[in-house]
């Protein structure tokens, strides 16, 4: 007798990668729409350039996650505007011309807080997320290196203990997670504002006590530096097997690849820049590896959406190379670019659909056979 197995709910993961993967991870996101997949998504994570799109997404559509109706015909067409009309880079940058933000001149991501809330509109809070899809929003702490991360309902790391954020803007959370290093700096946060609660690894909810974390202010950066990928909530890439058994994962990454070759001289000081991203391209890797075995165990249990996969297999892919090169920046985009690493998105998901069943199990289509 043959009956039809459960309907999966997806754990999606969007990338960092600046405004090359917001372009690519709303691509993905029309091609999932399209197979009406937005509809059985139930959890989020996401890192930098993910973490802006999907906030943008969530504005557009009222701060709810839009079925797949709605993201094809008004969410997807208004971000498209919006991402090629605004630049959030200078946006970051005009708040320097108020002298009261001068003050955060080495600490670009409160710039970019200002920029999202006054030139984007994104004044909700944290609490004004919906419960469903859960949301994470990745950063990392600057004083322990572990993933900082904001929700709905809790913020903070499991070292350090976690709080009810409140008012915490979801703007600042966005900045958080963003602010790379290079280009923006951390996220000054001032940690006294909140009660914060720790308890054992294993321990119930309500056994959480009252701690003393033991810094005043935090220094929040980009969740890219602890997990490009947004895999962590989702995944245990020690022991290679999820998180949130009976979901089915998919990670959209459309993270920079680490340029060939070596051409700096002893003393160029970009030679430990060089050091810290081929250390990060390692790191990217190990979890791309182990997630991919876990995939490849099986057609339900995820799909791994990349921007380097090629289009074509005989000669090189344009779109592939396009989208690889560009650089990850937050600038704004004409329109010919936003197509381009879009449709590179959209083409890579249908490729994995035709190559691998994106979705097998959530879309219902399984099946099973009972003797």
């Amino acid at each position: 007798m043959s009956v039809e197995a459960p309907i999966q709910p997806i754990a999606l993961a969007l990338s960092g990668g600046g405004i090359r993967a917001m372009a690519f991870h709303l691509g993905v996101l029309r091609f999932m729409a399209e197979r009406r997949l937005l509809e059985r998504t139930t959890r989020i994570s996401s890192v930098s350039g993910g973490s802006l799109v999907a906030g943008l997404l969530f504005h557009e559509a009222g701060m709810r996650w839009p079925g797949s109706g709605d993201y094809i015909s008004t969410v997807y067409p208004a971000l498209r505007t919006k991402l090629c009309a605004r630049s959030l880079q200078w946006g970051a940058l005009r708040q320097l011309l108020n002298p009261s933000n001068l003050r955060f001149a080495l600490s670009r991501a409160n710039l970019l807080a200002l920029a999202l809330k006054r030139e984007w509109g994104i004044t909700e809070r944290l609490s004004d997320l919906p419960a469903s899809p859960e949301w994470s929003i990745n950063g990392t702490t600057a004083e322990n290196g572990k993933r900082f991360r904001f929700k709905q309902g809790s913020l903070g790391d499991y070292t350090l203990g976690y709080a009810v954020p409140g008012n915490f803007p979801v703007a600042n959370a966005l900045a958080v997670s963003a602010a790379f290093p290079a280009g923006f700096g951390p996220l000054t946060f001032d940690a006294e504002q909140f009660e914060w609660r720790r308890r054992a690894w294993d321990a119930a909810a309500e056994a959480a006590q009252v701690v003393d974390i033991g810094f005043k202010r935090l220094h929040l950066y980009d969740g890219g530096l602890y997990d490009n990928l947004g895999l962590e909530p989702f995944f245990d890439a020690g022991r290679g097997r999820s998180k949130h058994p009976g979901h089915y994962l998919v990670v959209s990454d459309a993270g920079a690849l680490l340029p060939s070759g070596f051409s700096l001289g002893p003393l160029n000081p970009f030679r430990f820049r060089r050091i810290a991203d081929i250390v990060s391209d390692q790191a990217h890797a190990l979890r791309v590896r182990t997630f991919s075995t876990y995939v490849q165990q099986g057609p339900d249990r995820g799909a791994f959406i990349h921007i380097a996969t090629p289009l074509t297999e005989a000669g090189p892919c344009p779109s592939a190379k396009f989208a690889t090169e560009f650089p990850t920046t937050l600038r704004r985009l004409t329109t010919s670019e936003f197509d381009c690493l879009a449709d590179h998105g959209y083409n890579v998901a249908r490729k994995v659909e035709s190559a691998y069943g994106l979705g097998s199990g959530a879309t219902g289509k399984r099946t099973i056979v009972e003797s």
